[in-house]
């Protein structure tokens, strides 16, 4: 069972992204489950495609939301999601190309670089748009 499960000290007080949050620890549980039962490489092949993908759109929501409200760290904040989605299209790059398989190594960088974002990064975040009334 992957370490990620949601609990409110992942939470930004924001619903909506709370919600995106939950999802997003979800598909890396899902993940590591399948890694852990040894499922073949199209069924993780298609889950981390879902992560990807889902990551892309949550991202987005959030850096709207930043934008919308003048977010004075939205830049670096952006930056940072560049980056992260580098990192993991990456990942699924060479899974793809068979260059790396889904280990429990590349679990604990899928968890630790979910967790981690939230926790600080994103944490950041919710009280600025709450005091611009975003719940």
């Amino acid at each position: 069972m992957s370490s990620l499960v949601w609990n409110e000290k992942y939470s930004v007080n924001i619903r909506e992204i709370d919600e995106q949050h939950k999802k997003l620890l979800a598909l890396v549980g899902n993940l590591h489950q399948a890694m852990l039962q040894g499922k073949g490489k199209e069924a993780l092949g298609k889950i981390l495609d879902g992560l990807v993908a889902y990551t892309a759109s949550h991202f987005a929501a959030e850096e709207r939301l930043m934008k919308a409200h003048g977010y004075p760290e939205y830049e670096e904040h952006r930056v940072i999601h560049t980056k992260m989605t580098q990192k993991v299209l990456d990942v699924q790059k060479q899974y793809h190309q068979g260059k790396v398989n889904i280990t429990l190594d590349t679990m604990k960088f899928l968890e630790d670089w979910v967790a981690k974002h939230i926790m600080g990064t994103d944490k950041k975040y919710g009280p600025f748009l709450n005091s611009k009334g975003v719940v």
